[in-house]
């Protein structure tokens, strides 16, 4: 994989709407600005928005090759370090035939977002970039009174340091906080309890080391049957990440969506399981159940590890995990360690 290079202060970022576009709805672009202030006070870094991420939802509902065009031209664009993404939506794959693999390819830098961007990860997959499943504008770095410490050290560390041996350890605390998004909530904020559970290890024993690849499991049925969806090639040997949306899809979808990846031969190729704590820990424990009837019952799979309840996607906090990177599953030490850096000087 092609390794962006890391940030440093004073770079150039471009914030893109490539699926939902409410960051630039009237009732919500405050978003914009308390994140914007926060990424170049706390950060150091130029924002910028491209020519179409505040045109509002409407408006970016109806021009998903709009979308794409201001991706293609934040990576052309040499003054830019990294793209970061408004937020998910549900629709991203309509921006699929706008997308040339070349520019990307030829132009490596920092992409992050998480859920529907799942899409778009798959897509610098393809190209050979190895990108971020991370923070988006809206959400995290938009953050109402405060953003999660933990998340901002996150940021620090994978997108601004060299990350070999960098532990993606368990956050202490977590909410399930919603604070509606009207400006007159600017000063509220979510409530932290103590995580009483860190990292589970579902089954497994020793070390599992692989490259890291995956996202949100409600993107994967969009995806799977396209050309960015990878190939059981590029799966094996592979550490999968997954996690659920804010939708709290079922664990019927869960374990449905599972035996697709078996079906295809994906899971008997892997080398391990990365699962992301469930938003607000909805079905904290039924979705534990799936995924050890999917894996261990039915596919025999009992050597492989999986350890669960991390800090990436749709929990708060969260963390970032590079596509590409290898990492290391420590079954009987409870952690997860990337083995080499992210990103180039």
């Amino acid at each position: 994989m092609i390794k962006p290079k890391r940030l440093k202060k004073g770079d150039k970022i471009a914030v893109v709407s490539l699926s939902w576009g409410g960051l630039g709805d009237e009732s919500l672009i405050h978003k914009f600005y308390i994140a914007k202030e926060r990424l170049e006070r706390d950060f150091g870094l130029q924002v910028i928005a491209m020519p179409n991420a505040l045109k509002g939802s409407a408006f970016i509902d109806e021009h998903p090759e709009l979308r794409a065009q201001d991706l293609m031209d934040a990576f052309c664009d040499e003054t830019i370090s990294a793209v970061f993404c408004a937020i998910g939506g549900d629709d991203t794959i309509r921006l699929l035939p706008y997308i040339d693999y070349d520019v990307i390819r030829s132009n490596p830098k920092i992409f992050m977002g998480y859920s529907d961007t799942t899409v778009n990860h798959f897509m610098m997959y393809k190209a050979g970039l190895g990108s971020f499943y991370g923070p988006s504008v809206m959400c995290e770095f938009g953050e109402y009174v405060k953003m999660f410490d933990y998340t901002a050290e996150a940021v620090k560390a994978v997108l601004f340091e060299d990350t070999t041996g960098y532990e993606m350890k368990s956050s202490s605390e977590w909410s399930g906080d919603f604070v509606p998004w009207c400006e007159e909530n600017q000063h509220i904020q979510k409530q932290m309890k103590p995580d009483v559970h860190g990292y589970e290890i579902l089954q497994g024993t020793g070390k599992a080391v692989g490259h890291l690849l995956g996202g949100c499991i409600d993107v994967f049925t969009m995806v799977i049957g396209t050309d960015i969806f990878p190939t059981a090639e590029q799966w094996k040997g592979a550490i999968l990440f997954f996690e659920t949306s804010e939708d709290r899809p079922t664990p019927e979808f869960v374990k449905w969506t599972l035996r697709n990846l078996a079906a295809q031969g994906i899971l008997k190729v892997l080398n391990g399981i990365i699962v992301g704590k469930p938003q607000a820990e909805h079905y904290y424990e039924e979705y534990k159940d799936v995924i050890l009837k999917v894996v261990v019952e039915e596919e025999k799979l009992t050597d492989l590890p999986i350890i669960y309840n991390v800090n990436f996607g749709h929990a708060m906090p969260i963390g970032i995990i590079p596509y590409g990177v290898k990492a290391e599953i420590d079954c009987e030490e409870k952690k997860i360690a990337l083995l080499e850096s992210a990103t180039i000087e």
